[in-house]
């Protein structure tokens, strides 16, 4: 039996927020991870920034590796950054960007989304290049279901 691991993640107040797109590769990318995982969400480290993106089917939070509160005897992580997939807008072709609403939780966060499309970009690449490597070690086998 897998180990589940339960992580918290504070959301501030929003600070502000505007509609951009991404390019189509790095959503189709996202999509494509969430599809072949196991669980809702799935967590890519963003080493070189010192963050954590957490992806499920409506957005990607991005958070703080240093930033940690407590609140109420819970701890967690603070969310700085989040892309929000807006929901209705139908691509006509999958290379067409991809609208997204950002939204920031702290004044830095602008700075921060200036360098995470190209650091995220990376980090999704060193990401599936490792789970790659794991499942090219994993061993299957079929063995028969006797009912006798």
């Amino acid at each position: 039996m897998a180990s589940v691991t339960t992580e918290s993640f504070f959301c501030p107040d929003e600070v502000s927020s505007e509609i951009l797109t991404i390019p189509a590769p790095l959503f189709n990318r996202c999509r494509l991870l969430l599809t072949r995982s196991q669980y809702r969400h799935s967590f890519i480290p963003v080493r070189t920034m010192q963050f954590l993106a957490i992806l499920d089917a409506k957005e990607i939070i991005f958070v703080d590796n240093q930033a940690y509160a407590v609140r109420e005897g819970v701890g967690g992580r603070m969310i700085l950054l989040a892309w929000r997939f807006i929901r209705g807008q139908e691509r006509k072709i999958l290379n067409d960007p991809v609208p997204i609403t950002i939204v920031y939780y702290h004044e830095s966060a602008r700075e921060i989304q200036k360098r995470m499309i190209g650091e995220f970009n990376k980090a999704l690449t060193l990401f599936e290049s490792r789970r790659n490597e794991q499942n090219r070690h994993r061993i299957s086998q079929v063995l028969p279901f006797r009912t006798d």
